[in-house]
């Protein structure tokens, strides 16, 4: 029988794992290999995927591909299945156990890497351990993301490395790529293996391919609470010496092991951890054999040194690792003898073997961990009553979807409300400051670019940071809690009908924060039509650098129903990328979607401080905005906006001036008449000016194209502008309407003056008709350059950069103009 046919609370036993390529590969490391017990959980609320309990952690599976796994019932008779006998550690290859001599560097500065699965806590670990900082790796041209922070303890620095979370390092993923490369070529002194304490036997695959690889190793054994709550008895100084890798308990949460962890990293660079000695892991008679006879090829054609342990290398060519084989031919002598060898002994194994290379390595390092857990480890058979009971309701077929929106709407309701009184505390002190130089300073080029470029511009935007910071702070918390998975469970069935896959949906909900991660994050997904469709339709996410754009008109032109506009924003950006998805899947990328595999993480309550960081990472980079781009796009909307001065002009508007006065003095009109005309004088000149400026020339070009959607000039430029950031749109707006109304005290903010701008006709500039359109344009046209590099780098290629750029403006300009045109001949 096949594993879709097991019913919801039914356990099946794997006998056989069918498919091929990369989905099988995946399957396999992530433990559905032959006598793993599986227990069917639940459908998601369309039926599709269904999640999954395999080796005490939770993963979602399409209908069809757990048709491709072959299950029997299991007999209850048994005590244990044939891998939980399958390996003695009686047996194990220590022959190479040796003291490696280690001089302590001078300075004193130890380099750790953090490596570990998704979910594991090791980036909690590093927040707790370091102030972080953001530092990319490249492989392959795709930029990867990973941290580096600075410790001193016990007299040494430490210099710690947060590489990104794989769950292997095969040659699968850039991340996993960019994780092997790092460790073999930046050589860190000790990797800290991050293993969760709550699923052990998954965690520690990858620990077995770090023993392969023959680097220095401390497991950091997290989340040990939850181990020791549930009441399963673990001897990990056991485990220990058993594989030779000292192992620590910790708890990201409270930070509680870490100065332990720390001490033993130093007892390991000064090679006085009793613990640590070289093992080999035993791969069965027939692998050994086929091992050994790559290995002393290899040593013959070797040129030099070599990055790679010549037992690594012969592992993974073995592995039919295609980037292990690249560097066999491009280091060796003699690479044709070393692969010819390595197909004939492939040869022989399988056919004697009875599977696939690939999938007898697999079932050898599973074999490895079970027969050490079988002396190690006794689990408390239970079930996760929280993560059961929570997932009963926001899975439920019937709840799921509401609640997701629910969740959603709330999350821009509180964005707006909550985000409006600091908000406006914010603005009153830009305004206090503006005031305070308008009024100290003496009249000049100076003061008007203090007053009207940096503080329009600059503090037009950055009254919205509580909104961005409430904004990340829902987006942290879904991440960090297990939601966000479930969230990608849910939906899966709505992604795939639009050619997606399910875990498509959580780079999109991570584009409502940015869509620079958003679409780097798609290299999480395995087919490249989905990779390239999801990052393609990313930018119809309205990310937080718009949100100040909506929250600006949504406050002036929508008061009372704000929240509910920007919510519908939100999903008409969904509704288009959907429509997108349907469209590209249609014309561009019409083969199959990989399967769905994904992990479930537990959900657990995030900290405070976890939170905390996530929040101020983001404030901090809104914040080098203000003082980067928006300070400098400032200036420069400003410099063109004040540049030429014609003072023939002024002078006659001076002199006409000069006359109502006089006539006032003479009693010849009213101060009410006087006022008037000067104000119409005052506008007269400021119009003038404005239109003569270098930047009305730029808007007078582009307003042909821009009036048939309802904007005038100053619209236009600053949409233009905004395709260096999208936040340039409130600062370049800050910049040209600062001045150009009546300077009445209590009209000073940006939000009076766009209330009050009219047309040189009298008629308002904005009208609601007119914010629609021009809210659905920015949602809509031409995301940021940093976006279009990002598609670029992701892509390999700047055509789907330029297309973004074609396809997004056209599409926003088509729907702009039919919105306010349509709605013309209503309104």
């Amino acid at each position: 029988m096949n594993l879709s046919d097991l019913k919801t609370g039914e356990i099946g036993i794997i006998t056989k794992v069918n498919g091929s390529g990369a989905f099988r590969k995946r399957i396999l490391e992530m433990g559905f290999i032959k006598g793993k017990a599986v227990k069917v959980i639940l459908n998601a609320p369309l039926k599709d995927p269904i999640k999954y309990k395999i080796m005490d952690y939770e993963v979602s599976l399409r209908r069809s591909e757990s048709q491709l796994i072959e299950v029997t019932y299991p007999d209850y008779n048994k005590k244990n299945t044939p891998l939980a006998e399958a390996y003695d550690f009686d047996n194990i290859d220590d022959s190479d156990n040796q003291d490696l001599e280690k001089t302590v560097k001078d300075g004193k500065t130890i380099t750790v890497a953090l490596v570990g699965n998704p979910n594991a806590g090791k980036t909690t670990l590093f927040n707790l351990a370091s102030g972080g900082h953001e530092r990319v790796g490249n492989y392959g041209g795709v930029t990867v993301d990973s941290k580096e922070g600075k410790l001193k303890h016990a007299g040494y620095k430490f210099n710690i490395i947060d590489l990104p979370g794989t769950y292997s390092i095969s040659a699968y993923t850039p991340e996993e790529l960019y994780v092997r490369k790092y460790l073999i070529e930046d050589k860190p002194d000790i990797v800290i293996n991050v293993v969760a304490a709550s699923n052990l036997e998954r965690n520690l695959y990858l620990t077995t391919e770090l023993i392969d690889l023959g680097v220095p190793v401390v497991i950091a054994l997290n989340m040990y609470d939850e181990l020791v709550s549930s009441g399963s008895e673990f001897d990990h100084d056991k485990l220990a010496k058993l594989i030779g890798i000292p192992i620590i308990p910790t708890v990201g949460r409270s930070g509680k092991g870490l100065p332990e962890l720390f001490d033993t990293i130093i007892r390991i660079y000064e090679n006085k951890e009793p613990y640590v000695k070289k093992i080999k892991i035993y791969y069965g008679n027939a692998m050994e054999n086929a091992i050994s006879k790559l290995n002393i090829l290899i040593e013959k054609n070797r040129t030099g040194e070599t990055d790679y342990p010549p037992r690594y290398l012969s592992i993974k060519l073995l592995e039919k690792d295609k980037v292990i084989t690249e560097y066999i031919k491009q280091n060796f002598s003699n690479p044709n003898e070393i692969l010819a060898l390595c197909t004939k002994e492939i040869k022989i194994l399988e056919a004697s073997l009875q599977e696939d290379t690939e999938s007898a390595v697999t079932n050898a390092r599973y074999g490895f961990i079970t027969g050490a857990l079988k002396e190690t480890y006794k689990e408390k058979q239970h079930e996760s009553d929280s993560t059961r009971i929570i997932d009963a309701i926001v899975t439920n077929k019937y709840l799921g979807f509401p609640l997701f929106f629910l969740f959603m709407w709330i999350m821009f309701e509180c964005t707006f409300r909550l985000g409006q009184y600091p908000m406006d505390w914010i603005e009153t002190g830009v305004g206090a400051l503006s005031d305070f130089i308008r009024n100290s300073m003496p009249e000049g080029m100076l003061k008007d670019l203090l007053v009207d470029g940096i503080i329009g511009g600059v503090g037009g935007v950055i009254v919205f940071l509580p909104n961005i910071v409430i904004l990340y702070a829902f987006i942290s918390f879904m991440e960090d809690s297990g939601y966000m998975a479930r969230a990608a469970f849910i939906m899966d069935k709505v992604m795939h009908r639009m050619g997606l896959h399910g875990k498509s949906f959580i780079p999109l909900v991570m584009g409502f924060g940015c869509n620079v991660p958003a679409i780097m994050s798609t290299r999480t997904i395995e087919s490249r039509n989905n990779r390239m469709i999801t990052m393609l339709i990313t930018p119809f996410m309205s990310c937080s650098a718009r949100l100040p754009v909506y929250l600006l008109f949504t406050a002036i032109f929508f008061k009372e129903h704000a929240g509910l506009v920007l919510f519908g924003l939100y999903v008409t950006g969904i509704v288009l990328a959907v429509i997108s998805a349907r469209l590209l899947k249609r014309f561009f990328f019409s083969r199959d979607d990989t399967p769905f595999v994904m992990e479930l993480p537990p959900y657990r309550m995030p900290t405070a401080k976890s939170v905390g960081v996530h929040m101020w990472d983001k404030s901090r980079q809104y914040l080098r905005k203000m003082g980067g781009v928006i300070l400098i796009a400032s200036i420069i909307i400003w410099f063109l906006g004040y540049f030429p001065n014609d003072r023939k002009f002024d002078d006659k508007i001076e002199e006409q001036i000069s006359l109502i006065e006089k006539k006032f003095d003479n009693k010849e009109i009213t101060k009410e008449e006087k006022e008037a005309q000067i104000t119409n004088l005052e506008r007269q000149r400021n119009l003038e000016h404005a239109e003569n400026s270098y930047i009305g020339q730029i808007g007078k070009f582009i307003e042909p194209a821009v009036k048939p959607l309802g904007f005038d000039w100053k619209i236009g430029v600053s949409l233009a502008s905004g395709m260096a950031a999208k936040e340039v749109v409130v600062s370049t707006l800050g910049v040209l309407y600062t001045g150009q109304q009546d300077q009445d005290e209590e009209s000073d903010s940006l939000r009076d003056r766009l209330a009050n701008a009219t047309n040189p006709d009298g008629s308002p500039t904005f009208t609601p008709l007119v914010v629609i359109s021009l809210l659905l344009f920015v949602l809509i046209y031409f995301p940021c350059i940093a976006v279009i590099a990002a598609i670029k780098g992701e892509s390999g290629s700047w055509k789907w950069g330029l297309f973004t750029i074609v396809y997004t403006t056209s599409l926003a300009w088509i729907l702009s103009f039919l919105v306010y045109q349509i709605g013309s001949l209503f309104i």
